[in-house]
Parts: C-alpha cells; sequence; structure tokens
C-alpha cells in the first residue's frame, strides 16, 4: 500500500509559494492567480509565470521560507507510516525547493518530494527563477506542473491526502481519500468517498481506526471501509 500526500495546507500550515510570492514577486502574480481561479489557464502556466516574476536573492527565499510551519501532527503520522511498512511519497503541484527547505527546517529529510522543479540562474549579478513541470507529467489533463494522477497509479492501493484543488482529479482515482478544506467539499458535492480530518493528528486516530490492519488490506477492502 502506498501513501501520498499533498503538500501546501496539508503539510505546510500554510500555502507556501504563496508565502513567498506575496514576499517577493511582482504584483502581477495576483493577475496571473485570479486568470487561474477563473479556469482561463493551467496551474502549470500560472505557477511559470508566477515564479518569473519573484525578485529575490536564494538567502532571501530561505529565510521566509524558514518561517513556514509545518502541521505538529505531521511528524508522528511520517513515523506510523514508517514504522507500519507503508511508502509515504508527498505529492504536490508546488515547488519542490520551497517544499525540501520547509521539511529540512523541520527535521525531515527523508520522504521523496514529487513536485515542480525550481531552477535558479544569475544574470549580472541578479538571480531570476524559471519552473519546470517534474517528469512524466507532460500531458496531465488537468493543466497541472504535476499529474497526480499519474503519479498515485500502480498495482498497490492508494491513500491520497489532501485539502484543495490541485487535489481535485486525484481524489476520484485514489483508493481511500482523507480529505479537508475545499477537497473535502468537492467529494462531497461529486459522491467521492472520503473520511474527512482536521489536522494529522485527527488524521492518524482516523487512519488507525478505519485501517487497523493496514500491510495485509487489499485494495477492495480498503474501498469497502468507506464505502
Amino acid at each position: 500500500m502506498q501513501v501520498f500526500s499533498d503538500f501546501d495546507g496539508t503539510i505546510s500550515v500554510q500555502d507556501v509559494t504563496d508565502v513567498v510570492l506575496s514576499c517577493f514577486a511582482e504584483p502581477e502574480w495576483e493577475d496571473i492567480e485570479q486568470q487561474w481561479k477563473d479556469g482561463l489557464i493551467g496551474s502549470a502556466e500560472c505557477m511559470r509565470r508566477q515564479i518569473a516574476l519573484i525578485r529575490a536573492s536564494r538567502r532571501e527565499l530561505d529565510a521566509i521560507l524558514g518561517t513556514v510551519a509545518i502541521d505538529p501532527g505531521f511528524r508522528a503520522f511520517r513515523d506510523y507510516c514508517r514504522a507500519n511498512g507503508l511508502p509515504l511519497t508527498i505529492v504536490s503541484d508546488g515547488v519542490d525547493y520551497f517544499i525540501r527547505h520547509v521539511l529540512r527546517q523541520n527535521g525531515i529529510t527523508d520522504l521523496p518530494v514529487v513536485a515542480n522543479l525550481l531552477h535558479c540562474s544569475v544574470v549580472n549579478g541578479l538571480e531570476s527563477y524559471t519552473l519546470a513541470a517534474a517528469p512524466n507529467s507532460a500531458g496531465c489533463s488537468s493543466g497541472s506542473g504535476v499529474c497526480k494522477c499519474r503519479v498515485v497509479s500502480g498495482m498497490e492501493p492508494q491513500v491520497y491526502i489532501g485539502d484543495g484543488r490541485s487535489d481535485f482529479c486525484v481524489a476520484g482515482r485514489a483508493d481511500l481519500v482523507f480529505a479537508k478544506d475545499k477537497l473535502a467539499d468537492y467529494c462531497g458535492d461529486k459522491n467521492i468517498p472520503f473520511i474527512a480530518f482536521d489536522d494529522f493528528a485527527d488524521l492518524l486516530s482516523r487512519m488507525k481506526a478505519v485501517i487497523p490492519s493496514i500491510p495485509r488490506l487489499h485494495r477492495a477492502e480498503l474501498q469497502s471501509k468507506i464505502a
């Protein structure tokens, strides 16, 4: 069994990319954000254009990333997955560098991260940034830089944890969904079975109650838990 979790607003208390853009991007980033919310562009195009507007040094980026908190219960959840032989992967339509830095600041360096790839270059002494889609995300039907559906697809049952719009598509494909905020509303509207949670301490107790013998469950058994 594989466990996948979104990052921004799920593991992190704040949306990390929004924190960076609010501090360092030219004001145009908000207009681009609205175009995405209005469905005029996909998230991949949105993110690429926004990241190009960042005007900050690497040191300044690192300083603001160091202020981003993660859910206090996430480490215990990570430890539970490890103790029960459950591979845990972070799948985000955010930025790999931002995510890894926040995790490292919180003492977490052992988790795979699938996210958009940040590249930094220096021109005339000034740092500029570009964003590349994650590998194997070309042709994503949702226009995302990270095709979460492709990442989670496989033979083993999948548990997916998320909170927002980038999780909508994949929620209909995972075998067991833990959802909060916008994702919970979406699953309810679309009649997608899910388990609501408030934070990772809450999620962990619900996971233990629903699937106490996790390593031995097969896909049909997992789905029957929330049918």
